[in-house]
């Protein structure tokens, strides 16, 4: 891998991270449309620790907060019903389906989940998905000349049920094209929460799941392909991006729709599904090339 490749890499790694449109799914196109050798799944799980450093900084407030209060809840009872000290537990229940999947699942990720029609597949479907739970939030926000608004439901209201149901979502982004954002937020609004709630739920549950892939895959940095030096290069890069797009993100979503991200989902599934079917990209390509 060049340094230009690595700074390309990054800077896509950064710039979808956060949005609902699969960041391994874009890295993977990258490569694929360069003519660029697969950057890998190990590439990645470590460029991502570079943006979740994003997001740690750009939450650490509350990050502190529930990090402190769990702790102290473990040795006094008055605050196990703390908000804070249970949100600890949420995240920690909802990163166990992720985690043994992960583990199951580690050939296929590296390998037959690559496909370009596999990703062209799971971009549309799941942007499907995302649209219908985008519009029931829609609905629910507005009312209706028959109904009046309903009131969705904030952090404040999760229960270990749909922790665990988020961490069933975010699972569902080990196969590229899927989106982790994309998939937890589908789950949180389909659940009944607020775009924000589930949002920072969502950015908050990937910390451990992408901080303990990330270090998994230390072990093959630098094998083959890809090089230490430029795989670091790309994780600064995707840090600094990844904070500038989050900052944005939380920004956007508070009164803006996912149809733009919903849309752009669509067509880019089909527009691969249409290269493929040309000939113009093999299924595989970019795993044997540079």
């Amino acid at each position: 891998m060049t340094w230009f490749e690595s700074f390309v890499l990054g800077l896509v790694q950064g710039l979808t991270e956060f949005l609902p449109i699969s960041s391994s799914a874009h890295l993977r196109l990258t490569a694929a449309f360069a003519d660029w050798k697969d950057p890998g799944a190990a590439f990645t799980a470590i460029t991502q620790i570079g943006t979740e450093a994003a997001v740690i900084i750009y939450f650490r407030k509350d990050i502190a907060r529930i990090i402190s209060t769990w702790a102290r809840s473990l040795f006094n009872r008055e605050l196990r019903h703390d908000h804070d000290a249970q949100m600890g537990w949420l995240v920690i229940v909802g990163s166990i389906p992720i985690g043994v999947l992960g583990l199951a699942l580690k050939d296929a990720i590296e390998g037959p989940f690559r496909d370009l029609r596999l990703i062209a597949t799971t971009l549309i479907v799941m942007g499907v998905v995302l649209g219908i739970a985008d519009r029931l939030a829609a609905r629910d926000e507005a009312g209706g000349r028959h109904r009046a608004a309903k009131q969705r439901k904030d952090l404040a209201d999760l229960s270990v049920k749909d922790g665990l149901l988020y961490g069933v979502c975010q699972a569902m982004a080990l196969v590229p094209g899927v989106s982790r954002s994309g998939a937890t937020i589908s789950g949180g609004l389909l659940m009944g929460y607020t775009r924000e709630s589930a949002a920072r739920y969502s950015f908050l549950l990937a910390i451990p799941a992408v901080l303990a892939s990330g270090v998994f895959e230390l072990k093959d940095a630098g094998e083959g392909h890809t090089a230490w030096g430029p795989t670091l290069f790309a994780t600064v890069i995707a840090f600094v991006v990844g904070y500038a797009v989050i900052a944005w993100f939380m920004k956007f979503i508070s009164n803006k729709s996912f149809m733009p991200f919903v849309i752009y989902r669509i067509l880019l599934g089909i527009a691969l599904f249409a290269l493929v079917g040309a000939g113009v990209l093999a299924p595989h390509a970019g795993e044997t090339a540079g």
